[in-house]
């Protein structure tokens, strides 16, 4: 396609299998000098040095405030003085990408590039584009400037805007098959690597991830409690949780009602094989379709689980709908 290249090229699949870096090493090789024949970057020209020094004059990299590990130096573009950093430290870092980091891109694209090839902006991940900054994407997109190409990776293609979609090329990366995944995982020396890649819904980067923090309590206290749920210890619980991520939390629920409805109609267990026991148990005391009403909560639920009001209020919400879902009967 290096001939006919599309302005814009949407990568999309699920969280945690690696679309960053696919299209991090992709940008490296569409502006590399020395293109090896399998396509990959050479390693080795002044233009590949520059990108893994992250100063290549041709390549920007949008991304959420709140994933970016190194700021830009006091002064540059997109510094901070120092007034402006006191204010900020009272804040958290943004998850959102906004109208700002769109608007900067205007005399990046405006100017020759340095190296005669291509300029090459990389965007993820592209749901956590605002309203605002979606709308100022989307007239870049419709007259794209000459020579540039926008890589942009979405974990799911419901969340954007459909005239977003619609000026993109879009190709699907799959999750990875569970005997590969676990294979790369042992290479990288991931202990119970089999646990966690189940635990992750399969997802090798993410159970990466989180085998690194090594510690599975705010999991363990989750799945404690799902097991043998009831009003009381859902009270007792929501506090503690409520200090975990809201999206991971209700990302672990959804997979345990996956399996709990799975144990029902089937007998198997997908993500939770450790508790095994304790799913048949559930499943043999709870109705069909309360469980079924419990994965439509916890469905709505992930749609507003980035923005709470309240975080405790929303865990006590979250475990006691289930509480009156799935209690055994």
């Amino acid at each position: 396609m290096r001939e006919r290249l599309p302005h814009a090229i949407l990568f999309h699949g699920p969280a945690g299998i690696g679309k960053a870096d696919f299209i991090e090493t992709f940008a490296q090789a569409l502006l590399c000098e020395n293109v090896q024949p399998d396509g990959h970057a050479c390693g080795a020209c002044a233009s590949c040095g520059w990108f893994v020094q992250h100063n290549h004059p041709d390549y920007r990299r949008v991304r959420p405030e709140a994933l970016e590990d190194d700021p830009a130096p006091e002064g540059e573009e997109g510094g901070s003085t120092e007034g402006e950093k006191k204010s900020k430290s009272a804040k958290a870092p943004s998850k959102e990408i906004k109208i700002e980091q769109i608007r900067n891109l205007a005399d990046f694209m405006n100017i020759s590039t340095h190296r005669q090839g291509l300029r090459v902006v990389v965007l993820y991940p592209a749901e956590a584009l605002n309203m605002p900054a979606s709308n100022a994407l989307l007239k870049t997109l419709e007259e794209p400037p000459p020579g540039t190409v926008f890589l942009l990776a979405s974990n799911g293609l419901d969340r954007l805007l459909p005239t977003i979609l619609s000026r993109c090329r879009k190709f699907a990366l799959p999750m990875p098959d569970h005997p590969a995944a676990l294979a790369w995982l042992k290479e990288q020396g991931v202990p119970d690597a089999d646990s966690w890649l189940r635990e992750e819904g399969g997802a090798p980067l993410a159970a990466r991830t989180q085998a690194e923090t090594g510690s599975r309590e705010e999991l363990e206290a989750l799945l404690h409690f799902l097991a043998r749920p009831s009003a009381e210890s859902a009270l007792r619980n929501a506090e503690k949780l409520s200090k975990t991520p809201l999206a991971a939390l209700v990302a672990w629920q959804q997979r345990w009602l996956y399996d709990l409805l799975s144990m029902k109609l089937s007998g198997v267990v997908r993500y939770y094989p450790r508790y095994q026991k304790e799913l048949a148990a559930l499943a043999g005391n709870v109705h069909t379709g309360n469980v079924l009403r419990a994965v439509k909560s916890a469905n709505e639920r992930r749609a507003v689980a980035d923005h709470p009001l309240s975080a405790k209020l929303f865990v006590e919400d979250m475990l006691l709908d289930y509480t009156s879902c799935c209690s055994p009967v």
